[in-house]
């Protein structure tokens, strides 16, 4: 094992035979032991990325905010709120921001396989997130105009011309001003703890305010802007995660099964944000998080149930992907994403019973597919709206959508004007769409897996087919999008393990189901949360 994968091990050990029992309210979830991990939680990604920005934070009734700011004038203050402000600073002089982007995708799981590639023809990369996921060359060595100009020239001479310099040339930058007392302070690093170890925070305007429990952290990130994290211990962090994932009135195996995926979700997806240096986001990026806003009995109750136990491969944490609802049919990991298939990742059919047949009948063929996205009986998901669909969209929306999404990726194609056909040229045996050619003015552009859930407005995942409609003289007007799910597809379904769990089925039986081969565990020495070679990741 790598190093850093045993350093990640040994720092949960001693927790494993101490952890807490949740007690269903925040102070008992806070009166964990000390070895008790604690996770890093971007709550609020990139603040001041707007200049209206504002974040208030408020200690619970009884309790006081304890603020230790971090710049050279070190000082420590008290107040019952306090508020965070964006200030646009001007700047000494005019400041060059550049940065090569080697690729733009819609997820980390591709992003990551793509910088592995970049590495292997021995450029260094980091993984950023500014808005969509990218692959950056890494900043301290491509670290001068002219290094980042090199690298360009020579990956354009090896026909490579995805790649690009984003250059910004800024004359102010965003600070914050931290408001305390009607005091403003100038601080670009703040910590604020309470002795009751919960925070109250709200966003802008808004009134509600989510309560969070352990500490909160303003740092600055690679984008200019600045991260608020929530550093809070594990089996807590679930309990801000588990409802809102699975829901709160739902079969109770269900809710396990929920509790031991995101566990092992979120330990072996550590690794996400360390170009910011924190671990982990709070929305479908990660897994939704919304502190101990929404925490209830039921879920509290299944946390404690299953705490500390995980799911495992040969004694490694699986990659716990999981997703709103299949359709009818898991997808294999490489269906989706680019990188190597997970041996328990593969395509199951989505129902108790016999339905359909994949080893005979195999969704990769079009008219198997489209009788199998005919079927709406006897799948774990039917009654649920998202498991079948029909989605019309002309051919101008289907431009407007496609040049949306080639902006975001920086590509020639952006200035297409025309669409004149789409076909699916390829699919998985889990039916899912790998190729997309879509002919347009400037020429065939093919989308693959992932891309094709981003590029359009109407399909929910890559479980469709394409219905031509013709309004007039043979004239094609747009498409219809017809399939079933939603989300990416990959592993366990939300809404399909609960009709599971409703038939009496065990978190265990669940979880079996739909990762083929993997065993429940409790975390140990004995199980690698993640084994492939580290990306060099740390950035300036």
């Amino acid at each position: 094992m790598h190093r850093k994968t045993r350093q990640k091990r040994s720092h949960f050990s001693f927790w494993i035979t101490t952890i807490f029992i949740l007690c269903g309210t925040a102070t008992g979830a806070m009166a964990a032991q000390k070895s008790e991990p604690e996770l890093k939680i971007g709550i609020v990604q990139r603040f001041g990325a707007k200049p209206t920005d504002v974040l208030s934070l408020q200690a619970t009734p009884g309790d006081r905010l304890t603020i230790q700011t971090k710049a050279g004038d070190e000082a420590t203050l008290q107040a019952t709120n306090v508020k965070l402000e964006t200030v646009m600073q001007p700047l000494p002089k005019v400041t060059l921001a550049e940065r090569v982007v080697l690729s733009t995708h819609r997820s980390f799981e591709t992003a990551e396989d793509t910088a592995k590639q970049w590495q292997k023809i021995g450029i260094e990369v980091e993984i950023a997130q500014p808005e969509r996921w990218q692959v950056w060359a890494k900043r301290d060595i491509y670290n001068s105009p002219l290094l980042r100009r090199l690298l360009l020239l020579s990956l354009k001479v090896k026909g490579n011309n995805d790649a690009y310099l984003d250059t910004q040339v800024l004359q102010e930058a965003p600070t914050v001003n931290l408001v305390v007392d009607g005091k403003r302070y100038s601080h670009p690093e703040i910590d604020i703890t309470t002795n009751k170890n919960l925070i109250q925070l709200s966003e802008g305007n808004q009134r509600d305010r989510r309560l969070y429990a352990g500490k909160i952290r303003l740092q600055p990130n690679a984008y200019g802007t600045y991260t608020l994290i929530n550093e809070v211990p594990l089996e807590t962090y679930l309990r801000g995660v588990v409802p809102h994932e699975i829901g709160a009135n739902v079969p109770y195996s269900a809710v396990e099964a929920q509790a031991i995926i995101a566990r092992t979700y979120a330990l072996r997806n550590l690794r996400r944000f360390a170009i910011d240096n924190y671990e982990l986001c709070a929305d479908t990026q990660c897994q939704v998080y919304k502190g101990l806003s929404g925490a209830v009995p039921l879920a509290d109750r299944a946390i404690a149930a299953t705490s500390g136990r995980v799911l495992t491969y040969n004694n490694q944490l699986v990659d716990a992907l999981y997703s709103s609802t299949t359709g009818g049919v898991t997808a294999a990991f490489s269906d989706v994403w680019q990188g190597t298939d997970r041996p328990y990742l593969q395509p199951v059919v989505d129902a108790a019973g016999s339905v359909w047949n994949l080893s005979g009948q195999s969704l990769a063929e079009e008219t198997n597919f489209q009788r199998f996205i005919s079927l709406k009986q006897g799948f774990n998901e039917v009654g649920w709206s998202m498991f079948r669909w029909r989605k019309e969209s002309s051919l101008v929306q289907i431009t407007e959508d496609l040049q949306r999404f080639f902006k975001a990726n920086n590509s020639p194609w952006a200035n297409l004007k025309q669409i004149n056909q789409m076909q699916v040229v390829e699919r998985s045996p889990s039916g899912r769409i790998l190729k997309l050619a879509v002919e347009t003015d400037l020429g065939t552009v093919v989308l693959e897996k992932d891309e094709v859930r981003s590029a359009f407005s109407a399909p929910r995942s890559t479980l469709f087919y394409l219905q031509p409609l013709n309004k007039g003289a043979n004239s094609l007007w747009g498409y219809a999008f017809v399939g079933g799910g939603f989300g990416h597809g990959v592993g366990l379904s939300q809404t399909g393990s609960q009709r599971l769990a409703k038939l009496g089925w065990s978190s265990e039986r669940i979880l079996n189901f739909y990762y083929p081969g993997t065993q429940i565990q409790p975390l140990s020495d004995h199980i690698t949360f993640y084994d492939e070679e580290p990306l060099a990741m740390t950035g300036k």
